[in-house]
Order: structure tokens, then C-alpha cells, then sequence
């Protein structure tokens, strides 16, 4: 269906502009005069060719659209407005013209909720459903609120996870490159150097000198194989059944394990907390956790929970099961389940991993970076010392 522009009068004599799909012209002016518009300009939009990786908006852009919607729709102003406003001022054109769209469907008589629906790259499930919460509770600037409030926090999580992660990530690649280029350029001259004066050299000089003629002849397999294997790593992501194993490798893991499991229980907590608060049914509330968990083992544990539920248990022997919750964390939902204030404990047990998530972070970058230090000194110099045993051994029988 062809898309147009227009811009035309409401009844009140206030100017407006905007973009809406019609088979034609003429049915376009029909359904915006049924919306009390006088047209006075139409014409068809012209295609665009635009590359967008991924959803092209970035988690922050979404927090801070939710927090500045909130503050309008709290401040009286009607929600058609709100949007026109933000699609105005964003300062990323792909999601400018998400929120334009998103109006455009409202303005026609879609419910907010639906019209985010139709963007779920940029809106997932819990988004949606937490506004559709909201619109049906008459509590919209509430529910967005406390979705600002649990994306900012769900974001500073993601960014100290990934801050952690970075310095060990930047270290381990130039340590890689620096090798590389010793190994394929500097060791080679000195291996013909060493070959000319026929001399019998020390074993770790071999060693490097074999290494070194290994990865030249070898290079292009080398480099294949990395290849095969970062692809087979993601292939294994979207099965289902290699993922939960790979999840679970993840969590078990000596030095990584512990802080991804935090955040994970962190996660977990907070959106589960947020869906029940906002009104959504423990049911609901658990399937959409399960589908934002980030992780297969987790997932797995929640889908437990659901059937346990809909059985008439409790919650939290599947969660137990699983080995991901720590005690406190099943003892306190146990809690929450018997008082009925599940939600309440919930958001106590998020911000408690939320501080440990932080400890963890510190006590990880502490630990990484003179680890990372002692290992690149170790590489680097074990390869100079290599090389430069043969010349100590030269000079000794020069000296004797």
C-alpha cells in the first residue's frame, strides 16, 4: 500500500502534518475528513533506500523517549501531541520516524499499545504490554513511569556489565596483534640471522622459531578457523538446545559466571517486579520475563514456574531447581508468594543485585587489569628473551 504525506486544518483551525498508508488520494481525504481534517495537501511519499542494522535506535535513545512521554502525558498535554513533539526532536531520523508513524496510527484511532506492536525492534514485548496496561487501567503516565525507571535501570546494568567486560576485551586484542606481529615479522629476521651463523639454539628459541614458521605456513587455515568458529557460536545461539548449554557454560564460568548471574537474577527481578505492579497477571508477567531473560537457563527455570503455576504450586521450586537463584532469592519469593506482596520483594531482591552487580564489576576490573598486566608481560618478554638467547650463548663463547 503506497504511502503519502499530507498536511491540512482540524476544525479548531489548527494546522497539522503528517504520514498515513492509503490505496489513493481519494481515500486518504475520505478517512482524514471522517477525522473532522480539511486536507489542503497530499502527495505520495517517495521511496527511500535506507541500511539499517539491528533496530537502528539505541536502548538509551528508547529510556529517554519513555522518561520525556511520561513527563508530557503527566503534564495534561493530549498524546498525539506528546508524539508529534518527540518525533520533531529526536536526533536519530530512523526512530523519528518510528514515533511519527506511531502517531499516525494513533491519530487514526489505534491504541497506543497496538501501534507500538507493529515496532517490535524497538519496542519488545514488556513495553508493549506494560503500556497496554496502562491504557487499560487509565494510568498511562503511571506505567510509563515506572517503565522509565526500570529500562534506566535495566541500562546501567547492561553498562557496567559491559564496561567490566571492555578493558579485558581491548587488552586481549592488542596482546593478539602484538604477538602476531612478532611472531610473523620480527622473529623470522631473527631466525634467519641465527640460521647464518649455524649455531645450535637454546630450546625456547626453537620453540618461538617453529611457532612462528607454523603460523606463516598456516595463516589462512588459522584465520578460517576462527571463522568457522565464531559462526558456528552464533548458529549455536539460535538453537535452543545448544544455547541453554552454552547459557549454562556461561554461569559456571570461574571468574565471568558469578557476575552474569547476578545480572541475570537482577533482571529477572526487576521486570518481573515492574509487570506486577503494573497490573499484569502473574502468568502473562512470567512468559514475558521468560522471553527477556537473556538467558537460556534462566528462560528454561521461568517456563517451569509458568506450568508449576498454572498447576497450582508455588513459583519457587522450579526456580530452585534450576541452580541460578541463590537461596535468599527462592526464601524471599517464598515469601512474597505466602504474604501476597510478591512484588514487593521482587523489587527488594533487584536492588540488592543491582549493588552486588556494582561490587562485582570493581572487584572484576580490579582483579582483571594487573592479571592482564602480568599476562602481557609474560607473553611479550618470554618472546624477547627467546630471541635473545642465542646472542647471550654468542657472546659467551666470543668472551671464553
Amino acid at each position: 500500500m503506497p504511502t503519502f504525506e499530507y498536511s491540512g486544518k482540524t476544525s479548531s483551525g489548527q494546522m497539522i502534518s503528517g504520514v498515513l498508508e492509503a490505496p489513493n488520494k481519494d481515500e486518504l481525504i475520505k478517512a482524514l475528513r471522517k477525522q473532522r481534517v480539511i486536507v489542503t495537501k497530499v502527495k505520495k511519499k517517495a521511496k527511500s533506500m535506507n541500511i539499517v542494522i539491528g533496530s537502528g535506535v539505541k536502548a538509551v535513545e528508547i529510556s529517554r523517549f519513555t522518561r520525556q512521554f511520561a513527563v508530557m502525558i503527566e503534564a495534561g498535554l493530549p498524546l498525539v501531541q506528546c508524539l508529534d513533539i518527540m518525533a520533531g526532536q529526536t536526533t536519530n531520523k530512523v526512530f523519528g520516524k518510528i514515533i511519527a508513524d506511531i502517531r499516525d496510527s494513533v491519530s487514526s484511532g489505534s491504541t497506543l499499545s497496538n501501534a507500538m506492536a507493529k515496532h517490535k525492534k524497538v519496542f519488545d514485548e514488556l513495553y508493549v504490554n506494560m503500556v497496554e496496561a496502562g491504557e487499560l487501567g487509565g494510568a498511562l503516565e503511571t506505567i510509563l513511569k515506572r517503565l522509565a525507571e526500570y529500562r534506566e535501570k535495566s541500562d546501567a546494568i547492561r553498562r557496567k556489565v559491559k564496561g567490566a567486560l571492555t578493558y579485558p576485551a581491548i587488552v586481549s586484542t592488542m596482546l593478539i596483534l602484538i604477538a602476531w606481529v612478532m611472531l610473523t615479522f620480527i622473529v623470522p629476521i631473527f631466525a634467519g640471522m641465527f640460521e647464518s651463523l649455524e649455531c645450535e639454539l637454546p630450546k625456547p628459541t626453537q620453540v618461538v622459531i617453529n611457532f612462528s614458521n607454523f603460523l606463516k605456513a598456516n595463516l589462512v587455515l588459522m584465520i578460517g578457523i576462527i571463522i568457522i568458529l565464531i559462526v558456528a557460536y552464533k548458529m549455536g545461539m539460535k538453537n535452543h538446545k545448544t544455547r541453554y548449554y552454552l547459557d549454562f557454560i556461561k554461569l559456571r564460568m570461574p571468574i565471568l559466571g558469578p557476575l552474569i548471574r547476578k545480572s541475570s537474577v537482577a533482571r529477572f527481578s526487576r521486570t518481573l517486579a515492574t509487570l506486577q505492579q503494573s497490573g499484569v497477571n502473574i502468568i502473562d508477567a512470567l512468559t514475558i520475563t521468560s522471553k527477556t531473560s537473556g538467558n537460556a537457563v534462566l528462560e528454561r527455570a521461568i517456563k517451569n514456574a509458568i506450568i508449576s503455576i498454572s498447576q497450582g504450586e508455588t513459583i519457587t521450586k522450579p526456580l530452585e531447581e534450576s541452580k541460578v537463584f541463590p537461596s535468599m532469592v527462592i526464601q524471599m519469593i517464598s515469601v512474597g508468594e505466602k504474604t501476597g506482596n510478591i512484588d514487593e520483594m521482587l523489587g527488594r531482591i533487584a536492588d540488592f543485585y543491582d549493588d552486588e552487580v556494582d561490587a562485582a564489576v570493581e572487584s572484576l576490573t580490579a582483579l582483571i587489569e594487573p592479571l592482564m598486566t602480568v599476562v602481557m608481560g609474560i607473553v611479550v618478554g618470554g618472546l624477547l628473551v627467546a630471541m635473545y638467547l642465542p646472542m647471550f650463548d654468542i657472546i659467551g663463547k666470543i668472551k671464553g
